[in-house]
């Protein structure tokens, strides 16, 4: 039982960063597209935020909708090169 649970919250993850993808779909439209709750979605973003994908919330003519700035690698990818430099002997 704990094996399908973690297999639809995996799912449904995927399911919300391809829609967040299209660029398209804010909490609500979300929500209705996937039958969850707005909570549910809220729950969600922030699970993929902690993964490392840079989610935003923009205003496009009066409409919200999430957009994916950044794919998770490159945010890895540009947290490390920081981490880096930052360790670097400047001397």
């Amino acid at each position: 039982m704990r094996y399908q649970r973690s297999l639809a919250i995996e799912q449904r993850l995927d399911a919300v960063l391809r829609l967040i993808r299209s660029g398209q779909y804010s909490t609500p439209r979300l929500a209705d597209e996937l039958e969850v709750s707005i909570p549910t979605i809220s729950r969600c973003v922030e699970a993929l935020r902690e993964r490392g994908h840079d989610i935003a919330a923009e205003n496009h003519n009066g409409t919200w909708r999430y957009v994916l700035k950044r794919k998770a690698h490159q945010v890895r990818a540009r947290t490390t090169s920081m981490a880096e430099f930052a360790g670097s002997d400047p001397g």
